[in-house]
């Protein structure tokens, strides 16, 4: 748990918030702490410390911003067997938290909407503004996603989903929805083109756009790097 010195949570006290951040760091580190992938609890503090870091600016409720950072990967499709699965894990935990029910249904909405495939459908911002606590954990997860960091989770995963790392016969794919994008075949140097050059157009609060800035700019360099490499010339 990472102390805040400005919460915002009326309605649970400091003891009950000390309790159940302690308790779901525990629940998520046993979940992640074996993946390899990208998706591991190193990956989950990282996404915490700067979703702490932006809160401030975004508005957001600490306690509820910690909470969603360290639950964001639970429900995943990638690392549950179906997207059933996933959300049965989740809502038995939370179920457990036992929190007042406007502020399970406030940590639900960042839980529901933070990952990108969802934007692919166009299911995030048009029916309701993004809370400031989706932005701040939308823009940490965003931002683990670029940068050396991003690199390396990457190709980390796509090794992990036995995906080439790059085939010159296989274009990236353009139009995607969530389902294609989940599910077709693509390499590691296509998903700089299918996602992570996106990324830095999509963050939401000033401090998410500085960083990513230098992020999406040292991503750019090395894989123009790579593929110079890879035909020779570098």
């Amino acid at each position: 748990m990472i102390e805040s010195e400005t919460p915002h949570t009326p309605d649970i006290g400091p003891e009950t918030r000390t309790r159940l951040l302690a308790r779901t760091e525990a629940f998520v580190r046993a979940r992640l702490e074996a993946n390899a992938c990208g998706h591991d609890f190193h990956h989950i503090h990282r996404v915490r410390v700067l979703a702490l870091r932006i809160a401030p600016e975004a508005g957001a409720d600490p306690f509820l911003v910690e909470m969603g950072a360290l639950l964001h990967d639970i429900a995943d499709p990638k690392l549950n067997d179906t997207p059933e699965a996933g959300l049965r894990v989740l809502g038995e935990f939370l179920d457990g938290c036992a929190l007042p029910p406007a502020l399970r249904a406030r940590l639900e909405d960042v839980l529901e909407r933070v990952s990108f495939g969802k934007e692919l459908d166009g299911t995030i911002g048009a029916p309701a503004p993004k809370s400031p606590e989706l932005q701040a954990v939308q823009d940490a997860d965003r931002l683990d996603a670029l940068g050396a960091l991003g690199i390396a989770r990457t190709f980390a995963y796509g090794g992990s989903r036995g995906h080439a790392m790059h085939d010159p016969d296989l274009p990236p794919r353009e139009g995607l929805d969530q389902a294609a994008y989940r599910n077709g075949c693509s390499t590691s140097v296509n998903h700089f083109h299918e996602k992570l050059f996106r990324l830095k157009g999509l963050l939401n609060t000033r401090t998410g756009k500085a960083i990513a800035e230098e992020r999406h700019r040292f991503m750019a360099e090395f894989l123009d790097r790579f593929m110079a490499e890879w035909d020779g010339k570098g």
